[in-house]
């Protein structure tokens, strides 16, 4: 898209106040579920379509195909090359982008109004006739394998690879999203058609949009837009339930830095403790200058610049994790403070004065996410994706008030599990001993 196009989307946003945000539940005549904020008050479109399975689904052997079939949706579709579909969407003033992660591929679209025929119609041709053409896959092809070159010289990346073989063992997790330098170089065209079939599917879609658009013409929309995706695709992967133990794992790497990522299991997004698990990581380490860990790895001893912990639960398993780096004579020291207030939250819980202060910053920050038909539509498939309804809006702040000082401090002592936090250590750190796990 070009700059000023560009420039023109970021300014067409409306953010109605939270409060009155209207959500519509919609299925279509096609047999498609979709939610729509509509806001009239500027011509223009978000849709936000997400496919669940994502990387984790790439054949055994074929890993980097979801990833790659992906990158190559914009690269021609129909009887356009790849030039001519660049040239159609900014002619109309729309944006497409296609991402992948481990649990979904993302697609996301913005229009105008006065174009929206045109615009759908450019997507759906992305969506369902891909051309994947010989001279586009090799261009792809090439910039995914400087990203894995790149990757295999970065401990942050080379950190999480490590941390994810170790947890995940032989499940898809484990593998590397992009693929290896390997995997990727043999897929072949009738690898990336396989991928689309096996991953973008109607059985497995979630739909939401937000701007200006009525009920009824999304739901002509979406019918025109994804009824030609076939019915089903491959089996998403197994549940599995994460084990890790105590201790460290080193893998060298020569740089002046240690990287660490440390964790172990977490808890389901469904779990009735998920609000209190999710205030309690803000005051551990989710919460910026104002967590523990900042204070005490960072602003106390300067062992870092940056600390943090986050909940991760994924579609099939569910992670506690965080990332500390440090120089190599001081990463020691940061990995036992870690783990000492990781032990302390557990025997000692939360003070009244950081719950309140948790609540009034997560409550305070949650309707500033809803500032555009963007970010609302991503918001709102992410919702689909979760399990929650519509309502979630409203009611998520009351639940995050309504927590308790006894509430958090079980869920303290329920989900932190101090003997089986797990450090993976990318670098040459000093005074760190090896422990297997």
């Amino acid at each position: 898209m070009k700059p000023f196009l560009a420039a023109a989307f970021a300014l067409l946003v409306a953010s109605p106040a939270l409060a009155e945000m209207q959500i519509q539940q919609i299925d279509t005549p096609g047999g498609f579920h979709a939610w729509l904020a509509q806001e009239d008050s500027i011509p223009f479109t978000s849709l936000e379509i997400r496919f669940r399975g994502g990387t984790s689904l790439d054949a055994p052997g074929k890993e980097g195909a979801i990833n790659l079939m992906t990158g190559l949706l914009e690269e021609g579709s129909g009887e356009m090359d790849s030039a001519a579909f660049a040239e159609a969407s900014e002619s109309l003033a729309a944006s497409y982008r296609y991402r992948t992660s481990t649990d979904s591929i993302a697609v996301s679209a913005q229009f105008l109004t006065e174009n929206r025929d045109e615009a759908v119609d450019l997507l759906r041709q992305s969506l369902i006739e891909p051309r994947f053409d010989d001279d586009a896959i090799e261009r792809v092809r090439q910039q995914v394998l400087s990203g894995i070159a790149s990757d295999a010289k970065d401990p942050d990346a080379i950190a999480s690879h490590a941390f994810d073989s170790l947890v995940f063992g032989d499940h898809p997790y484990a593998r590397a999203s992009d693929g290896t330098i390997d995997s990727v170089t043999a897929l072949t065209r009738a690898d990336l058609i396989a991928a689309h079939q096996a991953a973008m599917t109607r059985d497995r879609v979630y739909i939401s949009a937000a701007g200006d658009i009525s009920a009824d013409e999304l739901s002509a929309l979406i019918d025109n837009l994804l009824a030609d995706l076939p019915e089903s695709g491959v089996a998403l992967p197994p549940d599995m339930q994460v084990a890790t133990t105590a201790g460290v794992t080193v893998v060298p790497f020569e740089t002046p830095q240690s990287v660490a990522i440390f964790g172990h299991e977490g808890i389901t997004r469904d779990d009735p403790d998920f609000f209190a698990a999710y205030v309690l990581n803000t005051i551990l380490g989710g919460g910026g200058f104002e967590a523990r860990l900042m204070n005490e790895v960072r602003e106390k001893r300067g062992l870092t610049y940056g600390v943090y912990s986050y909940l991760m639960p994924m579609d099939h398993a569910e992670l506690y994790v965080g990332r500390v780096a440090s120089a190599n004579d001081r990463i020691a020291e940061a990995v036992s403070v870690i783990r000492d207030e990781w032990a302390k939250m557990v025997q000692s819980g939360v003070t009244q004065e950081e719950l309140t202060q948790a609540q009034t910053y997560l409550t305070g920050a949650y309707p500033l996410r809803f500032d555009g038909n963007g970010p609302i539509a991503r918001i709102l498939v992410g919702m689909q994706m979760d399990g929650l309804t519509p309502d979630y809006v409203l009611t998520r702040n009351d639940k995050i008030e309504a927590l308790t000082l006894d509430e958090v401090n079980r869920v303290a002592s329920r989900i932190l599990k101090p003997e089986a936090l797990r450090f993976v250590v990318i670098g040459q750190p000093e005074g760190l001993e090896e422990t297997p796990g």
